[in-house]
């Protein structure tokens, strides 16, 4: 099985919303949350449900709970074995606020974007 290679997402003006996440989260969260990402790069599309779940349109979300808390990270595929987390968020309710999945597929826009370009 061939690792996966996590990048974070960062956007145009170098701010990476991932660790800005990641930052907010109290330590026993954000420790659980990294163990989690290293999982997804260990096992990457193989990765499954409890831990992960396809939202659709190529967005996929890692599921953490500690205690009574839940944290979502979003992330998607590119080719090449690459995972890229873009943005993550404390789940309060008991479905994926849309406004986050639509933030996880404007910044996959973005991406790949910007890798369109770099390839000219």
């Amino acid at each position: 099985m061939q690792i996966f290679e996590v990048e974070f997402f960062r956007k145009n003006d170098g701010t990476c919303p991932v660790i800005t996440f990641l930052d907010s989260l109290e330590k026993k969260m954000k420790a659980k949350v990294l163990r989690m990402i290293m999982l997804l790069e260990k096992n990457g599309n193989e990765l499954r449900e409890p831990y992960s779940k396809a939202l659709g349109e190529g967005i996929f979300e890692l599921r953490v709970k500690q205690g009574s808390d839940i944290s979502r990270v979003l992330y998607f595929f590119v080719v090449g074995h690459k995972i890229i987390i873009t943005n993550g968020f404390i789940k309060k309710t008991q479905r994926t606020p849309q406004a986050e999945i639509e933030l996880a597929k404007k910044y996959k826009v973005e991406y790949m974007k910007r890798r369109e370009n770099s390839h000219e």
